[in-house]
């Protein structure tokens, strides 16, 4: 074979060599960035803004950006906005000044993709509503989508791409369906992310749900953009199970609730273990609701 044929099977350019083997093709690079760049979105009020933010640091660690007031959605609105990089996951905290235009408000998470329009596309073409096409914002581009099971995300796009240091653990989206809706949301956003399924149990502990002594299905996917736990239960969910948007990882349970509680938040559900993890559900001030959680050690 002349070096020009294995110079171009070795790119996996069929150009005609004779002899060439024929090369399966690749699929579509994923369109993801990395877990440290995609954030849980929060809305709170104004007054409990800083509040929210040094008490979600004084929890995690890390630091946040300089906050400001933009305008962040397609039509007239003005929110305080501001960044916050913990080694645990990042967020974006949003404290609206004026009225929130819809739907903005209802996604749970902001994915930092390499390409809007293709990333868009993918969703769409894998079983996604496009609710918010595609908009500037002051860094870059936004669009929301729509997940079966009514599960909204906003994909971004920056003009400068940031540089953010890797996580120490990467958060877990927790998604709460009906088990009609499952397997398409699984199955679309599986396809959309390149991502697999880790885990996909159906006779998950209730525990896990605030039902002890019941069972549900619960499917663990891990894909370019992160963790993403899949709850398909009835609905019949006692507070505060389907309001927590998000999982952290710590190390050490216990010291991370105590300097959760040191700086003002609630600690709604004590601690209980399941599928190698003892966790927690937290409320900060402002109200957001976090699942945090640890490895049970051995």
């Amino acid at each position: 074979m002349s070096t020009i044929c294995r110079l171009a099977v070795s790119l996996v350019l069929l150009a005609g060599c004779a002899g060439a083997p024929v090369a399966q093709q690749s699929p579509p690079p994923t369109m993801a960035v990395g877990a440290q760049y995609d954030t849980t979105h929060v809305y709170v009020a104004p007054d409990q803004f800083d509040r929210f933010v040094d008490s979600f640091i004084a929890t995690f660690g890390g630091h946040k950006s300089k906050q400001g007031v933009f305008q962040v959605t397609p039509t007239p609105s003005q929110t305080m906005s501001q960044l916050v990089l913990t080694p645990a996951g990042s967020l974006s905290v949003f404290g609206f000044k004026t009225p929130i235009p819809y739907p903005f408000g209802l996604e749970r998470t902001g994915y930092l993709v390499t390409d809007i329009d293709a990333a868009v596309k993918a969703a769409r073409d894998n079983g996604a509503d496009v609710s918010v096409a595609i908009f500037p914002d002051p860094i870059g581009k936004d669009a929301i989508v729509e997940w079966p099971g009514g599960v909204r995300m906003q994909l971004y796009w920056h003009t400068t791409a940031p540089d953010y240091a890797p996580l120490e653990t990467v958060p877990e989206n927790r998604v709460y369906v009906s088990a009609e809706r499952a397997d398409a949301l699984v199955g679309g956003f599986v396809a959309f992310s390149h991502g697999t399924v880790v885990a996909d149990v159906r006779d998950a502990p209730g525990i896990e749900i605030g039902r002890a002594g019941e069972t549900f299905r619960r499917v663990r996917v891990s894909s370019p953009f992160g963790a993403m736990t899949v709850f398909a239960t009835d609905g019949h969910l006692p507070f505060p199970f389907g309001r927590e948007l998000t999982g952290y990882e710590v190390s050490n349970l216990p010291a991370t609730l105590a300097r959760a509680r040191t700086a003002g938040a609630t600690v709604l559900v004590p601690p209980f273990t399941s599928d190698g993890r003892t966790a927690a559900l937290v409320q900060f001030p402002g109200g957001y609701i976090a699942e945090i959680h640890a490895p049970v050690t051995r």
